[in-house]
């Protein structure tokens, strides 16, 4: 008789009743791979453990030797077991001593079974176990069994949450000595520091009932909780009109994941299979974070964030739970403690309660980040055991700005803490109070101080901070925030918001860099061992000529009458500056022949981030209005280091003498061709480096807007004369360490530069 539906419905109820008797885990694990034996007409069936170390232990079976069970172990990757424990996938083996993967191990007594069929045991996006059956004859297991084992294996992964088998639950007790104070160290997302009390955020829902007899009501019940998932959401929108531009498109394109007809689909689909509506849910929630936390695309493995805040509260409102965990007492300087968040999750709690975000997970382009920006919450990620390490309502000294907490901190260091925050307020306070003077050094020296931004939002910075307009604007980050690649219409009306938010400051527009770390979701990526020097940047628009003639033309459209300031990224020859020349003017003389308004003048500029540009800088600068020195990608390049990797970033020093000598080359050749030269990125952006950089005879600096104050401070201390004699001669020396003869020229002649 063929498996069918109806079959698997049968095992699930016989299971609902196996799992309610009684006995030890292991007597009920006993039963249970007997019963799945049974309904799948199988003459083995196993269930594999994960134990410390990444090994996959023998726990159970039906038909292999019994006295293999806690005997035989893989390795994740190790046989055909380890391989669905690393793929987190199914795997269906007709004749499994044919697989590559396939390992033996004599003391099971698997000789005599030909086929194989395994599936993963998922619970919070991880592997916990592997479930596999086996039979004599070589056969191709069907879809439906296998989509049976899945949902078997999916309740018992429930069941072995509840026992000690597998490693504590992210919200279980905190574990270790819980009053000794100690420091923890994360990946800094968004700049900050505060003093709070920590508060664990939504705990994942429990599920009481797993197994249902009626589909149709699960289903019934499904379709309220969506309703009323999407109508919750569209309220939470609507509280937070407040919230506009970039950071208000997050949010409307998290809303629209709650009308994916996929994903409900998915979770219908599990419901059929014999799921009450909450256990679909998990199930499709836990199979997604394992797909796409795989995935090489790091912007889409960030919207499992998304995939997985919707999950959550549809499981609130299936629960009958609603939002109100995140609504109850809360202390008002909460520090918020989350293993990772959805962007509209912060939006649950009182405006002004959150002070701080602490994530076990965290990347700098994921939403929550996004609109944690907007509230100016400062937020630490990647944060490995934050939960076994800080208990509820612990004092948290949170320095997102160096990626630093201090749990439980001592009275002498809150007190050293809070003076810290007290003198940064202080410093920024000085800042404003500089906005408006002139950006010269003491001596009278004028240096252009320019803003990088990359959202609509930032253009707001340009009035805090006085800046004298945006020398790069990096318009790949509204396409990341998007869903589908924007069109010519709509590029052009964000490039004309932005324009009259720099309210007739000069704009330099970088055309789309992306590729490397910043993959579009739209865009298929086959993966590259080596992506930060792959098909990324220019390259991909050179490729892709569409891409980049559309944002060419909206730039065009939204700059007409206006000055237009252009550069391309990436560039690594001149040949390739000249075709993305080429395709600018085609651009140009199609609207001059449409009709249509032109800039009244377009300057054409290049990155220089590539050193095998400088070996061509003579012809460049004969073909380009300006240059912009990417300083963190070229110095990155110049030394062959990751800087994104600890073990390795420190190995090399932005004021070394090699690159100091390499940037003074640089501008001494772009004022011989009477051709503007700005520094961009994390170097221009700190006190010693833009020190440096003045006195190497740069007078064009471009940085995040946090940097420009404390620049300013530093410039308006420094005597330009006196910085540029010692720079010189140290570019000269034979210094080793350069940094620390700075350090001692600013402090002996006054200059702000900490």
């Amino acid at each position: 008789m063929p498996f069918s539906d109806a079959t698997g419905r049968r095992l699930l109820g016989r299971l609902r009743e196996y799992m309610a008797g009684g006995g030890t885990v292991q007597e009920r694990l006993d039963r249970t791979v007997r019963l799945i034996a049974e309904e799948l007409r199988s003459d083995v069936c196993s269930c594999y453990v994960m134990r410390a170390g990444e090994v996959l232990e023998l726990f159970a079976t039906e038909g292999l030797s019994q006295t293999a069970v806690h005997v035989t172990r893989l390795r994740v990757s190790e046989g055909l077991v380890g391989e669905i424990a690393a793929r987190a996938r199914p795997l269906n083996a007709p004749n499994a001593w044919d697989h590559p993967s396939f390992a033996y191990r004599p003391e099971t007594g698997e000789d005599v079974y030909a086929s194989l069929m395994g599936v993963p045991m998922i619970r919070g996006g991880q592997v916990i176990g592997v479930l596999v059956v086996q039979n004599r004859d070589r056969r191709a297991y069907q879809d439906i069994e296998v989509e049976t084992l899945e949902t078997v294996a999916m309740v018992l992964a429930e069941l072995l949450a509840g026992t000690d088998l597998i490693p504590r639950d992210e919200l279980g007790p905190v574990t270790g000595n819980a009053v000794l104070p100690f420091r923890m160290e994360g990946l800094a997302l968004n700049p900050g520091a505060v003093i709070g009390t920590a508060v664990y955020h939504r705990p994942k829902v429990h599920i009481e009932r797993l197994i249902s007899d009626d589909p149709e009501e699960e289903l019934r019940r499904l379709r309220e909780a969506l309703k009323a998932l999407r109508q919750s959401l569209d309220e939470l929108i609507q509280t937070h009109v407040d919230l506009s531009g970039d950071y208000r498109e997050v949010l409307e394109a998290y809303r629209m994941f709650a009308d994916d007809a996929g994903w409900v689909s998915r979770i219908s689909d599990a419901i059929r299979s014999g799921l009450t509506a909450e256990a679909a849910v998990r199930k499709v929630d836990d199979d997604m974070k394992v797909r796409l936390a795989q995935a090489s695309d790091p912007y889409i493995r960030e919207r499992l964030h998304d995939l997985e805040d919707l999950a959550n509260r549809l499981l609130l409102h299936l629960t009958g739970q609603g939002m109100t965990s995140a609504q109850g007492e809360l202390p008002e300087d909460t520090i918020l403690i989350c293993r990772s968040l959805g962007p509209a999750e912060l939006l649950d709690y009182p405006r002004g309660f959150v002070r701080g975000v602490l994530m076990e997970e965290g990347a700098p382009t994921m939403h929550a980040v996004i609109v944690a920006r907007a509230l100016d919450i400062p937020v630490i990620g990647r944060l490995d055991g934050v939960f076994s390490r800080i208990a509820p309502f612990d004092t948290v000294a949170l320095d997102a700005g160096n990626g630093q907490i201090f749990v439980r901190p001592s009275d002498d260091l809150r007190e050293t803490f809070s003076e810290s925050v007290a003198s940064r307020q202080a410093r920024r306070q000085a800042y404003l109070a500089e906005r408006d003077r002139p950006f010269e050094t003491r001596d009278g020296v004028p240096v252009r101080i320019l803003m990088n931004a990359g959202l609509l939002m930032d253009m707001g910075h340009l009035e805090d901070t006085g800046a004298m307009g945006v020398g790069l604007y990096r318009t790949e980050l509204p396409f990341m925030a998007r869903p589908s690649l924007p069109d010519v219409a709509t590029q052009t009306v964000l490039y004309q918001k932005i324009r009259d938010q720099a309210a007739g400051r000069p704009v330099v527009f970088r055309t789309l860099d992306v590729g490397g770390d910043k993959l579009l979701p739209y865009w298929s990526s086959d993966g590259e061992d080596n992506p930060a020097m792959g098909w990324r940047s220019i390259r991909i628009t050179l490729d892709r000529p569409a891409v980049l003639r559309a944002q060419v033309r909206a730039l065009l459209r939204a700059s007409a009458g206006a000055d237009l300031d252009m550069m391309f990224p990436m560039i690594a020859t001149v040949a390739e500056f000249e075709q993305a020349r080429r395709l600018l003017d085609v651009e140009v003389a199609r609207e001059r022949a449409r009709g249509g308004a032109l800039p009244s003048a377009i300057r054409v500029g290049t990155m220089l981030e590539v050193p095998a540009l400088l070996y061509q800088f003579p012809e460049l600068l004969r073909k380009v209005d300006f240059v912009s020195v990417g300083s963190n990608d070229l110095l990155q390049f110049l030394f062959a280091t990751d800087r994104g990797n600890p073990r390795v970033s420190s190995r090399y020093d932005t004021v070394s003498v090699p690159v100091l000598r390499l940037l003074r080359q640089v501008r001494e050749q772009c004022d011989a061709a009477g051709k503007p030269v700005t520094v961009c990125g994390e170097m221009a952006g700190r006190p010693l480096e833009a020190m440096t950089l003045i006195g190497l005879g740069f007078r064009s600096l471009s940085m995040a807007a946090p940097g420009i104050g404390p620049v300013k401070h530093m410039l308006r201390s420094m005597d330009f004369g006196e910085v540029k004699r010692y720079v010189n001669a140290l570019v000269e020396s034979s210094d080793p360490n350069p940094r620390r003869a700075l350090r001692a020229f600013a402090r002996d002649h006054g200059i702000k530069i900490d």
